[in-house]
């Protein structure tokens, strides 16, 4: 799977097209070296992300196509 669809799918971005700028602005790095948006991401990768004044790092460990929000509503 690209990165700009793995990082809207684990929901640390909000939209794709996010992703694919932060990529080619050289803000995302997979396994300390920076990457296009087009990079397959593989299990045990470590992705880190430089997100305004913040860094958020994380390992991949599984692999998703879809993924299922989860809803906090309540049936009566």
């Amino acid at each position: 799977m690209r990165i700009d669809k793995y990082l809207k799918i684990t929901r640390l971005v909000k939209r794709r097209s996010v992703g694919k700028e932060l990529c080619d602005h050289g803000k995302v790095l997979v396994n300390n070296k920076s990457i296009k948006a087009s990079y397959e991401v593989k299990i045990d990768d470590q992705i880190a992300i430089i997100y305004g004044c913040r860094k958020t790092i994380v390992k991949v460990t599984d692999i998703k196509e879809v993924v299922k929000k989860r809803g906090c509503w309540h049936s009566l």
